[in-house]
């Protein structure tokens, strides 16, 4: 079975972040949500999240792919520790998922995974950090190897759906979405 880490921070986009939980579950996909900091936190629209552990003791297992929410406060706090940082740019290297939404892309291109590759953001947050090297694309779902970026909330669920596909299958994904009853 897949593990997947979703890092989260105050201020995280709690649709983002709960929705892409919520859907890799549905797929039987281990996830383990780690707060920066321990304890619960609020996320970017007053939700309070509890996460299931802390970065510090998520960093002693070993993960399939890393998924970032983003929320411009959260992705500002996930940027700016190192920790994840040498995580995303750990897993990069041992040819490992890293995934980012929203406003999280930024810290894929703060750690040098975007270089040459294609990546989506919420309009103009790439372009912000000057892209990280990537070529910047405005589809809703970007693959490009083991990196997967998107735009934001409204793209969360697809992203999720491709997520599943990438660490599953697609007859899984078909699964977890008609059960979804999207239109």
């Amino acid at each position: 079975m897949a593990r997947v880490l979703v890092p989260v921070a105050e201020g995280s986009e709690e649709l983002e972040t709960v929705t892409v939980i919520d859907l890799l579950r549905r797929a039987g996909i281990e996830v383990v949500s780690a707060g920066i900091e321990a304890g619960p936190l609020t996320a970017s629209r007053g939700v309070v999240l509890t996460p299931d552990t802390t970065l510090e003791d998520a960093l002693k297992q070993n993960f399939d792919m890393v998924v970032l929410p983003g929320g411009g406060p959260g992705a500002e706090r996930l940027a700016a520790d190192g920790r994840l940082v040498a995580l995303i740019q750990r897993m990069s290297q041992e040819g490992k998922y890293t995934a980012a939404i929203c406003a999280a892309p930024k810290v894929l291109a703060q750690a040098g995974v975007l270089e040459g590759k294609q990546a989506t953001s919420y309009p103009g947050v790439l372009a912000s950090v000057g892209g990280g090297g990537a070529v910047i694309s405005e589809n809703p779902v970007v693959v490009d190897g083991t990196v997967i970026t998107s735009r934001g909330p409204g793209t969360a669920m697809d992203f999720a759906l491709q997520l599943i596909e990438i660490l599953v299958d697609k007859p899984t994904r078909d699964d977890v979405e008609t059960a979804l009853q999207r239109p």
